[in-house]
């Protein structure tokens, strides 16, 4: 039995005295966790798919040599002016897809996954507790979030320096700041789309924990985001709005005005973090009486 064990490098600690988990299984299991998941093909096959984006729209833009302002999305007609911009109309073309899609990969993947391999039950044993197995869980699709959004807005500013001149930037509301305060910039709207996806993992964890097949969790994931996004379109359902995870996935242009407009970016935190803790908790309780077989 030692393969599935060997998946996982912290299932071999023992416990302690008093037969509890040692107050350190915490953070090998987490190691192990993260380097697992940037060891595996798939994770790297995303990343570079979603740096694709960006490049291909600085490709298309040069080779055209022109754009028609108000067609297509946010920021493609200013990317000939400045390069940063190829870095905003990435982020409007993934943020509603394809980072959803590949966050609800991993995060539908979390506990499925593991069940599905047979592997579940093997790290149970090891001294880290059902509720600390989910926070590791958890704390890795988070962690590919942050490297998703960032493998983007690195691809999309690298393609930019590269492809178009890069100057004094205007902001939305007409003002215009230099190239360095706009990589600032760009940073923070990095970090609203990382604050924006943590409510989606929570709830692809939760999902995760109702199956043992990933392939299942991953697509209800999926297919969660897709209707939050269309619900978030009806008219006739602005009270609902408010409360969908997707409703400040684009709020990030308030980053873009001078002064920083911040009620966006609470306002998504807050709402974010309130699907963490309800879907947590429903993961949890979930988990915690799960009769784990395999």
């Amino acid at each position: 039995m030692a393969g599935p064990v060997g998946r996982h490098p912290a299932s071999k600690r023992k416990l302690s005295g008093n037969g509890r988990p040692g107050s350190r299984s915490l953070w090998p299991l987490l190691v192990s966790e993260i380097s697992l998941l940037f060891r595996r093909r798939r994770t790297w096959a995303m990343l570079a798919a979603l740096a694709a984006v960006p490049v291909l729209i600085a490709v298309a833009v040069r080779l055209t040599h022109s754009t028609t302002p108000g067609r297509g999305p946010a920021f493609l007609d200013r990317i000939t002016g400045n390069g940063l911009f190829v870095v905003l109309t990435a982020l409007v073309l993934c943020t509603p897809l394809f980072l959803p899609l590949t966050v609800g990969v991993t995060s539908g993947d979390t506990i499925a996954g593991e069940a599905g391999q047979g592997t579940l039950r093997y790290l149970l044993v090891a001294p880290a507790g059902r509720f600390r197995l989910l926070v590791v869980k958890y704390v890795g699709a988070a962690v590919f979030a942050v490297a998703a959004t960032a493998s983007v807005v690195w691809a999309g500013t690298t393609a930019g320096l590269l492809l178009f001149p890069v100057g004094p930037v205007p902001l939305l509301n007409g003002d215009v700041v230099g190239p360095w305060v706009a990589g600032g910039r760009l940073l923070l709207v990095g970090g609203y789309v990382c604050v924006s996806l943590l409510g989606l993992s929570a709830i692809g964890l939760f999902i995760s924990t109702l199956t043992d097949a990933p392939v299942a969790a991953t697509a209800a994931t999926v297919v969660l985001a897709i209707c939050a996004q269309v619900l978030d379109a009806l008219p006739q359902l602005d009270w609902l709005h408010p409360w969908l995870f997707s409703h400040y996935w684009l709020g990030f242009a308030d980053l873009l005005r001078q002064p920083i407009e911040w009620g966006s970016f609470g306002s998504n935190a807050l709402l974010q973090l309130g699907y963490l803790g309800v879907f947590g908790a429903l993961a949890y309780g979930r988990f915690s009486t799960k009769d784990v077989l395999s």
